[in-house]
């Protein structure tokens, strides 16, 4: 959204894949992206699965891991047993990432506030983090001019939604990350629904949207279900 902001005057339409929430990726509560803690904890570098890292670092190709990341990939951006007939492509683009703790997936910091790690200053994750996305809601509803806004997503996504397998809040409800402090200090991040609760104020303030949700994909419905996608987005474009 970055563009928008800087240069809303040469923005003519806005299209949003799947987007993660205006307040970022981990670390929030509620429609208006309140932070859990003031360290942003849970958010950045250090929630990515290290296994994960260590196979892409690797050039893992396998599949009898469910961390390699060609499992991973089939798991949770598409709907199984989807698989794209372009795997081996995209797998390799997968594998190419820039790798280290000033690149994928970033640096981080302990904390004592639960789940003990808090976002660093580099990389990818941490630029996805709370902590650095501070006033980026507020930046969207004000910006002028407008331009229409699409908000297309899976039905199916389990990497962004109001209960992402991919954040602590919602893992930690589950069991799967001890200590977890309760729904009123830490649940699941909203992120769906913090989306929606900024693209309504946009329209409010006289912007507009439309939110297509693309059913029995997850969280490459472009790639899954291409003709439903295209029969959204091209008409969104020339309008």
């Amino acid at each position: 959204m970055l563009v928008e902001f800087d240069h809303a005057d040469r923005v003519l339409t806005v299209t949003l894949v799947c987007p993660v929430s205006p307040y970022g990726f981990g670390g929030t509560k509620g429609a208006d992206g309140e932070p859990c803690y003031d360290c942003y904890s849970g958010s950045g570098g250090g929630t990515v699965n290290p296994e994960f890292v260590r196979r892409i670092i690797a050039g893992d190709r396998t599949s009898e891991d469910p961390n390699s990341p060609r499992n991973v990939i089939n798991a949770f951006y598409y709907v199984p047993p989807f698989q794209s007939p372009r795997e081996e492509e995209f797998l390799t683009a997968a594998l190419m990432e820039k790798m280290g703790n000033d690149r994928y997936p970033g640096d981080f910091e302990t904390t004592e506030r639960w789940p003990n790690v808090a976002p660093g200053r580099w990389g990818p994750i941490n630029a996805g983090s709370p902590k650095y996305l501070v006033g980026d809601a507020a930046a969207l509803v004000a910006v002028q001019p407008r331009p229409p806004i699409l908000w297309i997503r899976g039905s199916a996504d389990m990497i962004v939604s109001d209960n992402s397998m991919f954040d602590f809040g919602a893992l930690g409800k589950l069991g799967f990350v001890p200590g977890w402090p309760g729904e009123d200090i830490y649940p699941p991040q909203p992120m769906v629904s913090q989306t929606r609760a900024v693209l309504e104020r946009y329209a409010a303030n006289g912007g507009s949207f439309t939110e297509v949700v693309v059913e029995g994909t997850a969280h490459s419905p472009h790639i899954e279900k291409p003709a439903e996608f295209n029969a959204a987005f091209h008409p969104h474009i020339q309008r």
